[in-house]
């Protein structure tokens, strides 16, 4: 009987290393790494920044840079090693066989050129197509990744799409030559949940339809949970943790992998029901790391072997494989958080005041300035985008709304003009009981002081020359908080507070991380007191560990000072967790508002149930509706008629007309009882028909 011959992964690594030559030696970043993918298999990379994963995606395509090379061990890609090949034969291999999506997508787009022409060259190049056939071939493509309108977008330039449809093009540019390894790093990373969840769909289709090996490098264990078959947990460099996608959910062995996994909120958990526990410490650098396990100074377990014996791989009774001493002895249901970790205790506390802030049909609208002759003397018709249209919501002392939805739905925009970086268009606004729609410069400075706001990208509003005490302090000697003497003071309790500590002081904004430049963002809003804070996605983007110590740190200062929060992020699960009550915005109208509670369970906005059914969960035996929007967002200058959502809902067949009062009329507010409302045409017994978007498994099933 003829044996049959076993087809080589894909992609298999051993005992890979990465060193990088600088001055006075070289630096290992990456030691030790093996794993391999084959057809049809997806294998995530997770870990915080500076593990080591982008790092080992450079690694197999040789994109390491000038000082950068494999040290030692072997990079097999079907069979044949790569390790050493350079020159035609890589660049054959690189743009045939493996492809890569980049998280920006204009890392791989040139600007210069139209979209079509990149595209095709790909065909032209590597297969010897002639030009028609190719371009029929990337418009099939284009629309096998749910491109609208694939022709006309192979005649734009790159600027002239969207964010998530300059990802679609890099997906599709990609695939054009069936590539056996497709290499993902943090490709929706910067997507809308909803876009994001077209693109996960589209990652289990490819690896379905055209049995591609995927490695999928991200820090969202949502959307590991989603698109892998197996994963690898890296830390400082090493791989400490591979198994299959429910194993490592189920019953994780490496602490490392533990403490990722209690950082993350799950969807449906509250601040007072629930909490999230950060991992102390940080990834040392490399040219840094201990002697014994790397992840040692981190972790609850270690003892002195840990200190003085670099731990092995070795296999688990579940077939994981685990770098770790005590792995089989490591209970992860009997862990208890150390003091430097404890999140606050929350408080749930009765409302026993007006509201502090108040607004009522808030409009902000900007004009377009055309470009015709008419328009440029001032004859055409004005035009205007219509940013926030009629927003009425109010917010109680010590209360925290969360505020969601897609990009360019006017959630930011909603903030910037309450704290008056925008001018309102019309309506009210009263904070305190003042009326906050005049021009900032006409407020007193007293309002400035009670009314702060924590920016998504610190970078871009600390001023690089200052210190952090100096820009901490600012605020204080500004509006006459604290005395000048004793200003330096407060500045350390806030860093402390922060935990950062007084060492940070003197330091300057490009010697922090992102997570420590966001924490002073943070301490400098509190520093006048304020009774309202603004936070425009402050925890978007970075790793779920400092994440957690981010919104344990505002639950801590809200606990503390009564402080009063409007929480914007794209995150459901972060939003459900941190708010009292949340606010759900389509292109400008807010669509539903009531207690977070409410809103992620039926009756739902079918905007909202959209949205929940897009959100990652990080739980791989979690069963969630799959509702995709079709179309993008229509433009803010010329909205639909009616209910703005009616172009895409996928409810509004359920009426009698099959939705063409949609199309006419403005919805009504459906009043579901104790604050939650709901804007839509369907009536509140249908809404409350609708089955929960996601349900887990009983125990057993």
């Amino acid at each position: 009987m003829t044996e049959l011959k076993k087809t080589p992964p894909v992609l298999k690594l051993e005992d890979v290393a990465v060193a990088y030559k600088v001055r006075g030696g070289e630096i290992e970043a990456v030691q030790n790494v093996s794993f391999e993918i084959n057809r049809g298999e997806t294998h995530g990379i997770v870990g915080e920044s500076g593990c080591g994963k982008s790092t080992v995606a450079w690694a197999v395509l040789n994109f390491l840079g000038a000082n950068g090379y494999v040290k030692r061990g072997s990079i097999k890609f079907q069979g044949q090693e790569l390790v050493g090949v350079t020159g035609e034969e890589l660049r054959r291999l690189r743009g045939d066989q493996i492809a890569m999506v980049y998280q920006d997508p204009m890392q791989a787009l040139n600007p210069s050129m139209r979209l079509g022409d990149q595209m095709s060259e790909v065909l032209t190049v590597h297969r010897g197509m002639e030009q028609k056939e190719a371009e029929k071939r990337c418009i099939e493509m284009l629309e096998r990744v749910y491109m609208p309108d694939a022709a006309n977008v192979m005649k734009r330039y790159p600027h002239q799409i969207s964010g998530g449809q300059q990802q679609r093009v890099v997906i599709a540019m990609a695939l054009l030559n069936n590539p056996a390894l497709l290499i993902m790093d943090e490709p929706t990373t910067a997507l809308d949940v909803t876009v994001e969840a077209a693109v996960l769909d589209l990652i289990a289709e490819l690896r379905r339809d055209f049995d591609t090996a995927i490695m999928y490098i991200t820090h969202n264990l949502g959307v590991v949970a989603r698109v892998s078959t197996r994963v690898g947990v890296m830390y400082a460099g090493e791989m400490v943790e591979r198994a299959t996608v429910e194993q490592i959910y189920k019953n994780p062995y490496h602490p490392y992998t533990q403490g990722l996994i209690r950082c993350v909120p799950k969807l449906g958990a509250d601040k007072a029901k629930s909490v999230l526990y950060p991992i102390r410490g940080r990834v040392p650098p490399p040219d840094n790391r201990p002697v014994g396990c790397v992840y040692g100074p981190r972790c609850d377990y270690i003892q002195e072997r840990c200190r003085e014996e670099r731990p092995r791989l070795r296999q688990m009774p579940n077939g994981a494989i685990v770098r770790c001493h005590f792995a089989e002895e490591i209970d992860a249901s009997q862990w208890t958080p150390s003091e430097d970790i404890m999140p606050p205790s929350v408080e749930v506390k009765d409302v026993v005041s007006d509201p502090i802030i108040s607004v009522k049909g808030l409009k902000k609208y900007y004009e377009v300035q055309g470009s015709s002759l008419r328009d440029v003397i001032g004859l055409g018709e004005k035009r205007y985008v219509k940013a926030v249209e009629n927003a009425s919501f109010e917010i109680f002392k010590g209360k925290t709304l969360g505020v969601v939805g897609e990009s360019g739905c006017g959630k930011s925009t909603l903030i910037k003009t309450i704290i008056g970086l925008e001018d309102s268009t019309s309506g009210e606004a009263k904070f305190l009981g003042f009326d906050i729609t005049d021009d900032i410069s006409k407020r007193d400075e007293s309002l400035i002081q009670e009314l702060q706001m924590v920016f998504q990208n610190p970078d871009s509003t600390m001023n690089p020359s200052y210190t952090v005490g100096q820009q901490i302090g600012r605020p204080m000697q500004r509006f006459k908080t604290t005395p000048k003497d004793e200003i330096r003071g407060e500045v350390v309790k806030l860093l402390d507070a922060m935990r950062l500590g007084e060492n940070y002081y003197d330091r300057l904004p490009r010697q922090l991380s992102g997570g420590e430049k966001q924490r002073v963002g943070i301490a400098r809003a509190l520093a006048s007191h304020p009774d309202l804070v603004l936070c425009d996605e402050p925890v978007s983007a970075l790793d779920v560990s400092v994440q957690a110590a981010i919104l344990n740190l505002l639950l801590e200062v809200q606990q503390k000072f009564d402080t009063t929060l409007i929480f914007i992020a794209h995150d459901l699960s972060v939003v459900r967790f941190f708010s009292d009550h949340v606010a759900v915005m389509y292109l400008g109208q807010i669509m539903e508002i009531g207690p977070a509670e409410a809103i992620y369970t039926p009756p739902y906005h079918p905007y909202s149930e959209a949205l929940l059914s897009a959100v990652p969960i990080p739980d791989p035996t979690a069963v969630q509706k799959h509702i995709r929007l079709k179309g993008n967002v229509p433009s803010a200058i010329n909205p639909p008629s009616g209910c703005r959502f009616h172009t895409r809902c996928p409810r509004r067949e359920l009426l009698p007309d099959g939705g063409k009062v949609c199309e006419l009329e403005i919805p009504p507010w459906r009043d579901a009882a104790e604050g939650h409302r709901i804007f839509c045409h369907l009536p509140l017994e249908t809404l409350r028909t609708f089955d929960p978007v996601i349900t887990q498994p009983t125990e057993g099933s």
